[in-house]
């Protein structure tokens, strides 16, 4: 089966880690470690991952006027982030299969209303007063996240991915594709048909999951730091929830900065025939087995093909 799997952000950073090389080294080592579970599993394998602590903290070492704009932060990060996957990943599989990281555009709408309502967040945390400042200082937008503060980005939404071509052409060779990093590099159609960046970070999850319908994968994994869905989260009466119905998983009362998303894109993939699952990463083998986590499907129990 053809797997696409969505890292959080947790998969290279954990929340409240020092920002350092050597933190994100050691949890690239993770994940590749179970992700190579999935391939010898005898699946193929798209990987994808966000961006956003990074991408935030490049924009605070650019100057504020004359800096480089989103689209080329999330060029570089994904670079750098698509390359300490790539490297874990090959050390782990002993070099056996090829891997390759590929920069990605995703075309969205210029109209998009997200442009003038920022909601995604990149970058660290602060307090109030921190956020107050650096807001001041470069004419940025802050949104409470949990009990800090960071910066909110316009999030459009993903509408094509013009190289899907290319990543079928290196799955055709049997080549572990990492692609669409940080939700993919936004661009937009010129009158012309040109292409050309825009200043967006696209939401991960939303982005994965048009790639994994215009791959026509079989499975699409959306894996984090929590083990699956749950009902009444953070309360005394949570449960955990094995299997949704894509029209379910759509009407889920959950978080919108945090599981909302990840069922939204769930959702989009598991309407067109395929199955979703969300969960912890070290569990993503057991995961499209019905083993662990959430899946989400149009199939009662959630039963992979």
């Amino acid at each position: 089966m053809l797997v696409v799997a969505a890292l959080g952000g947790n998969a290279l950073l954990k929340r409240g880690q020092p920002m350092t090389a050597s933190n994100q080294r050691d949890n690239a080592q993770v994940a590749a470690r179970a992700l190579a579970d999935i391939l010898h599993a005898g699946h193929q394998l798209v990987i994808t991952h966000g961006n956003g602590p990074q991408v935030g903290l490049l924009a605070l070492q650019n100057p504020t006027d004359d800096g480089y704009p989103l689209d080329v932060l999330g060029a570089e990060t994904a670079g750098m982030i698509g390359y300490m996957i790539e490297q874990e990943l090959e050390n782990v599989l002993d070099h056996d299969r090829p891997v390759a990281t590929l920069l990605t555009q995703v075309v969205v709408d210029r109209n998009d209303p997200a442009f003038g309502e920022p909601t995604k967040f990149v970058g660290p945390v602060y307090d109030r007063q921190q956020a107050q400042t650096i807001a001041d200082a470069n004419g940025w937008t802050m949104s409470q996240d949990g009990a800090k503060w960071r910066r909110v980005v316009a999030s459009p939404a993903p509408q094509e991915i013009p190289d899907t071509g290319v990543i079928r052409l290196l799955l055709d060779a049997e080549v572990v594709v990492i692609c669409t990093g940080g939700g993919g590099i936004p661009v937009i159609r010129q009158d012309d048909g040109s292409l050309t960046g825009i200043e967006a970070v696209v939401d991960k999850d939303a982005s994965s999951a048009v790639l994994a319908k215009s791959l026509g994968a079989d499975v699409f994994l959306l894996l984090t730091d929590v083990d699956a869905v749950y009902r009444d989260f953070g309360t005394d009466i949570a449960t955990k929830v094995k299997w949704l119905r894509p029209q379910d998983a759509l009407q889920f009362d959950a978080p919108a900065g945090s599981m909302a998303p990840k069922l939204a894109a769930a959702a989009t993939f598991a309407a067109s025939g395929g199955l979703a699952g969300i969960g912890r990463l070290k569990d993503a083998a057991q995961i499209i087995e019905g083993a662990a986590g959430t899946q989400v499907s149009s199939r009662v129990g959630g039963r992979n093909r």
